[in-house]
């Protein structure tokens, strides 16, 4: 279980502080402080970023789709004339596009986790304690 968690916690770094970065994202692997402090050796640098590099173009590409589809629900929905049949074929859509981004982005934490070592990932997890820690104190929220 105590493997499950360390994942979780993996997947909450790569995924929450990129947010709270701002939607450019945050290449946590090439920032000196996650480098010094993960000890990441170059080699680790490098396929860090071919993951995100192999995948960045799937992610786009899924993020530009849900958010034209939230678009055109948004639309359907305004004028309050749509079937409730129109809207949830709709809504089926971008609840789809919105899981295949999900799963985009997991494959690309769950590379990255790969490729850190056991104590890496128990740092990775300590960093993170560290800025929701952080985080909670100044009242923000991810991603704002």
């Amino acid at each position: 279980m105590s493997r499950w968690r360390a994942l979780i916690w993996c997947v909450v770094l790569v995924v929450g502080l990129p947010a709270a970065a701002g939607a450019q994202g945050f290449k946590w692997w090439q920032q000196d402080r996650f480098k010094t402090e993960l000890g990441l050796t170059p080699e680790q640098s490098v396929k860090l970023e071919e993951v995100f590099q192999g995948l960045y173009p799937r992610m786009t590409g899924g993020k530009e789709s849900l958010d034209r589809l939230e678009k055109r629900l948004s639309a359907l929905i305004a004028p309050g004339t749509a079937s409730e049949a129109e809207v949830m074929k709709l809504v089926y859509e971008v609840e789809d596009a919105r899981a295949a981004l999900n799963r985009t982005r997991t494959l690309m934490v769950y590379r990255m986790h790969l490729l850190l070592t056991p104590d890496q990932r128990v740092k990775m997890k300590a960093m993170h304690d560290r800025w929701e820690q952080e985080r909670r104190k100044s009242g923000r929220q991810p991603g704002r």
